[in-house]
């Protein structure tokens, strides 16, 4: 009677483990194709890791520049709030200034005009001999109560002084300064036509006192 199979009796043990190893084998050396494919793959790595290193350089441009615009928004708004709050206080003080000035001007001008009412009221030629020393005193009050509305005016408001209004000599010396020329401006000829003015007197007085010198010196 025949034995049983044995499927182990007809394999070659020599030839499968001497046999080409697969691809997928992790103990096998690797190929030329395999190290071509390895430097393939790490090339478009660096091209993909290069371009994503341009594409974050963008990004952190882009991110400074909206950093340095935000800076210069807040900063210029903080500069430009301090400016306009000054202005307004100093517009402000001005106006009640000028405000109030306008409201003393217009008393004063009102003040005035009944004052010059007075004055002008007074007809002296009326007077008789009977009521000339009261019509007199009478007079005499409304002229000093005028005169003494004309200085506090004064005292009040710089205008009725004429201190807005420049002076002629200092207009006159304003002229002469805008019209005289720099010694920047002028010629050699002309500096020294001025030094030699300045200093010939003194000149004169060194010949002078030369002369005398050489006088006693002879006398002797």
């Amino acid at each position: 009677m025949a034995g049983e199979y044995d499927s182990t009796e007809f394999v070659d043990t020599d030839f499968t483990t001497h046999k080409t190893p697969s691809a997928n084998d992790p103990f096998r050396a690797p190929t030329r194709d395999d190290v071509d494919r390895k430097v393939v793959d790490a090339q478009q790595k660096l091209v993909a890791l290069k371009r994503a290193q341009e594409e974050l350089e963008r990004e952190r441009s882009s991110l400074e520049e909206l950093r340095r615009r935000q800076t210069e928004f807040q900063t210029g708004r903080q500069e430009i709030i301090q400016q306009l709050t000054r202005g307004l206080g100093l517009l402000d003080e001005a106006e009640f200034s000028a405000r109030r000035d306008a409201e003393q001007m217009a008393k004063t001008a009102s003040d005035f005009r009944e004052a010059l009412v007075k004055v002008q009221t007074i007809q002296d030629e009326m007077w008789t001999k009977e009521n000339f020393q009261i019509e007199l005193t009478r007079g005499l009050t409304i002229v000093e109560n005028a005169r003494m509305e004309w200085n506090s005016a004064r005292l009040k408001l710089p205008v009725l002084a004429g201190e807005n209004k420049p002076s002629a000599g200092s207009e006159k010396k304003s002229a002469a300064a805008a019209t005289a020329p720099s010694l920047a401006e002028l010629s050699f000829g002309q500096l020294g036509k001025i030094g030699l003015a300045l200093t010939w007197p003194l000149l004169l007085v060194v010949l002078a006192a030369l002369g005398v010198f050489i006088a006693i010196l002879l006398r002797r």
